[in-house]
């Protein structure tokens, strides 16, 4: 099953998540000045992200508004990322966080299950029903892709909508079980299920309780770095160092503009900061 893929890769080179939200403006101009075409500039920085980051990196996420902004060209350039990470066997999110009546899901989950974006993982969004996640089972069946579904986010309007109180418990409590109850028939060796949840890393009040609660259910956890979670509020989250993956976009892809020499040490400087990342989470290897 592709969760034991991702735990066993966890296990091996840490929690990091990296998150390929690519902007042309966190690019080097060398990149820009070499290559002509939108699509060839953002996927030769992607492919440098990777390239020096491969063995210590679990898996990537793009995130699909990123390429969107920038029109065919731009998907074009998530299309070839893509591709590239699988010729590497390495594992892919796409953070597409869908969320649509069964027809219209069913085209989602086709879109991005097979063909141009195929990725292994896609991020869904579960507040217009439940309707809208079950249409994508059907690949979970084959135990080669899973799905991370929207249960408490990082965001601070999270309040809105995710806490407000129903029977006395927190809606995303609902949305939890429900998930949990699910997962029960796609569970991996070593006891996770396909369907996993986001849980934001910058909300720590309610970790532990979120931890010990869905026991089974592998957690995406945005909101390092940039968005303020450290290591310490992560580490939370997982079990044993393992039961989760943490992404950070900014913190690593742009960390070689930190320094006067980034520029000719891009490779140096990325991998410091999935190393310092990984130490501060709490992985020993």
């Amino acid at each position: 099953m592709i969760i034991d893929k991702l735990y066993k890769e966890v296990q091996a080179k840490g929690n990091v998540c990296i998150g390929l939200d690519t902007h042309l403006d966190y690019i080097p101009e060398d990149i820009k000045l070499k290559y002509k075409d939108v699509d060839e500039i953002i996927f030769r920085f992607n492919k440098k992200i990777i390239d020096c980051t491969e063995d210590i990196t679990a898996i990537y996420k793009l995130q699909i508004a990123y390429y969107e902004a920038y029109g065919i060209k731009g998907l074009i350039a998530y299309k070839k990322t893509l591709e590239y990470l699988r010729s590497l066997k390495a594992l892919t999110i796409g953070d597409i966080k869908r969320g649509d009546i069964q027809s219209t899901a069913d085209m989602y989950a086709k879109g991005h299950f097979e063909g141009d974006f195929e990725v292994d993982f896609i991020t869904l969004n579960p507040y217009m029903g439940f309707d809208s996640i079950t249409p994508y089972f059907k690949y979970l069946d084959e135990g080669n892709k899973g799905i991370f579904v929207l249960l408490r986010t990082s965001n601070p309007g999270a309040k809105d909508i995710e806490y407000l109180d129903v029977n006395g418990e927190k809606l995303y409590y609902h949305i939890g079980n429900k998930l949990e109850e699910l997962g029960t028939k796609y569970m991996g060796q070593f006891g996770y299920s396909l369907i996993g949840g986001v849980v934001g890393g910058t909300h720590t009040d309610e970790a532990i309780e979120i931890r010990e609660r869905y026991k089974n259910m592998y957690f995406l956890i945005p909101g390092y770095g940039a968005q303020g979670a450290k290591g310490q509020d992560v580490n939370l989250y997982l079990n044993n160092g393992n039961g989760g993956v943490v992404n950070s976009s900014r913190g690593i892809i742009t960390a070689y503009k930190k320094h006067e020499d980034g520029i000719g040490n891009f490779e140096k400087y990325t991998r410091e900061a999935v190393f310092s990342m990984r130490e501060d989470i709490g992985y020993e290897k």
